[in-house]
């Protein structure tokens, strides 16, 4: 049985993710800091609640999940063949806003990758298993039943999706791409992984069409606050 959780806030959710810029490094962001004005959106039950933030600096986006689970579990350390036994947040990004190229990144309690290149054609899609964030830097945090994992992805890395990505740079205030965010929750562990699959997502409309352009909603990069101004 494959369970689309729809909770009472799935109503409450933005429709538009505003992504703010920080003066940050990669090792401040990874380490937790500076996510203080970042949009927060939270999904899914208390037992494993997920909540999702993105900051961007000059050089890059970066993603984070804040995840609620009283007992976590990975069989991956690195990307393979058996992703579906894994517990996972996954999130699609489409800079182009036309579904024909994005990337689909894999975070875990023991891991984040960037798993894979999505081309949609007509009438297949095409899945680039080879391709990967060259420059991908992550961490992941452990507070008690609290896992937190954190992505750095370089303007520069998502550039060698496809010459429309690479258009798409540099990133300016006010540009929009398109992403799309869920979590999987695997109730029989890793013994029985595919029993009870519970898909808890923030933007997908009903359920689990994750690749379906209708799951993916706008994500604004909003431009850098003018400093503090001196009285006149």
């Amino acid at each position: 049985m494959v369970d689309m959780y729809r909770g009472p806030e799935a109503e409450r959710q933005p429709a538009v993710y505003r992504v703010v810029r920080v003066e940050r490094g990669a090792d401040d962001l990874l380490a937790g800091r500076g996510w203080d004005d970042a949009m927060a959106v939270t999904w899914g039950p208390d037992a494993y609640a997920t909540t999702w933030r993105a900051v961007w600096t000059s050089d890059a986006l970066c993603v984070r999940w804040d995840c609620t689970d009283q007992a976590p579990w990975v069989t991956r350390t690195q990307r393979d063949d058996r992703l579906w036994e894994t517990e996972v947040v996954e999130v699609f990004v489409d800079p182009t806003c036309s579904g024909a190229h994005y990337a689909e990144l894999e975070i875990s309690p023991g891991n984040v990758v960037c798993d894979l290149h999505v081309e949609r054609l007509v009438p297949d899609r095409v899945m680039h298993l080879d391709w990967d964030f060259p420059t991908l830097r992550s961490s992941v945090l452990r507070d008690g039943d609290l896992w937190t994992a954190i992505a750095w992805m370089p303007f520069a890395d998502f550039a060698t999706l496809a010459p429309p990505v690479a258009a798409c740079l540099p990133v300016r205030g006010g540009d929009v791409w398109h992403v799309n965010a869920f979590r999987i929750k695997r109730p029989g562990g890793p013994v029985y992984p595919e029993r009870n699959v519970v898909y808890a997502a923030w933007s997908v409309p009903d359920g689990p069409t994750f690749h379906a352009p209708e799951s993916f909603r706008p994500m604004v990069f909003e431009a850098a606050p003018l400093p503090p101004q001196e009285p006149t």
